[in-house]
């Protein structure tokens, strides 16, 4: 089997490469082989090279960025979904799309149903939304996956600046109003390859919206604290301490784009149909430190 790999140089699509080659053969263009961002180029390598699967991990993620950037934004995280979906559709095959908490206005405290009303709060949750419902309009075979707080020990993201944080700073400050669930890339992928395994060769997951994420919900500032303490426990040396960590409302903390301050996730329908209990995110979060301190001590 062929399989298109978009975004495979970033954190969830490095995950996916190791991943999607038990599936058969996968083709991750670099943005030089293949810029994303042009319609014509696109509709071309898809033509050239005739994908039997479509795993979607491209996408515009510079949240605040976007707010200024709306028309890149929309191309990556809307257009493109569409133009691989109207493919995958023609071609009656199956294409992986990766959604976030932020389609959801995040108000409330109780955790988000995939059916639940959505109300994206910022360009770049608006246009994942427009996404969503393009892919879902193709009438293509699509599994959408809707996660958050991606981070894993390679790329750029909250664990690793945490730790570059925590070791020049004895104390910091952290959102603490906005509750979620952070998602390793690697769990990420390992759910996308189990659930590709069963749509493909058992026809028992049905296409549709599916929340990925571990199990719990905590801050952000809890999670920082977590990484705090799994990494001194790991001899990592720090200059600060989980308990020289204050907790301080998003309001203290203005940013270009307002986000969710509830993306806690129900994750049955997933559960229901992998036939799996999720991990906790406390033991995910050990995994993908320990991951970390290992590529760095090489």
């Amino acid at each position: 089997m062929k399989i298109l790999l978009t975004g495979g140089n970033g954190q969830v699509g490095f995950e996916l490469q190791r991943q999607l080659c038990l599936l058969g053969t996968v083709l991750a263009p670099r943005r030089q082989e293949l810029d994303l961002s042009n319609e014509k180029a696109v509709s071309h390598w898809l033509e050239q090279h005739r994908p039997e699967l479509i795993v979607n991990a491209a996408a515009y993620t510079a949240v605040d960025k976007a707010e200024s950037e709306p028309e890149l934004a929309r191309r990556l995280n809307a257009e493109l979904p569409e133009q691989l979906a109207a493919y995958a559709a023609k071609q009656q095959c199956w294409l992986v799309h990766y959604s976030s908490d932020y389609v959801y206005p995040g108000t409330g405290s109780m955790p988000l149903r995939e059916d639940d009303k959505t109300g994206p709060l910022s360009i770049y949750g608006q246009t994942k939304l427009e996404g969503d419902l393009a892919i879902a309009a193709s009438g293509c075979l699509h599994l959408i996956f809707r996660t958050s707080w991606v981070y894993s020990a390679r790329g750029n993201n909250f664990m690793k600046t945490m730790l570059r944080l925590g070791r020049e700073r004895d104390s910091l400050k952290v959102v603490n109003d906005q509750i979620g669930v952070p998602t390793p890339a690697r769990l990420i992928a390992q759910v996308t390859e189990l659930a590709l395994g069963r749509a493909l060769f058992t026809s028992h997951t049905p296409s549709g919206i599916y929340h990925l994420a571990p199990a719990g919900e905590t801050s952000w500032q809890g999670f920082a604290c977590e990484i705090f303490r799994l990494a001194a426990a790991q001899a990592q040396r720090l200059a600060v301490t989980p308990e020289r960590v204050e907790g301080i409302p998003t309001s203290q903390y203005p940013t270009p784009a307002q986000r969710p301050l509830n993306s806690r996730l129900v994750l049955n329908r997933l559960e229901h149909e992998l036939k799996v209990t999720m991990p906790r995110w406390q033991d995910q979060l050990a995994l993908t430190l320990a991951e970390l301190i290992d590529l760095e001590s090489r």
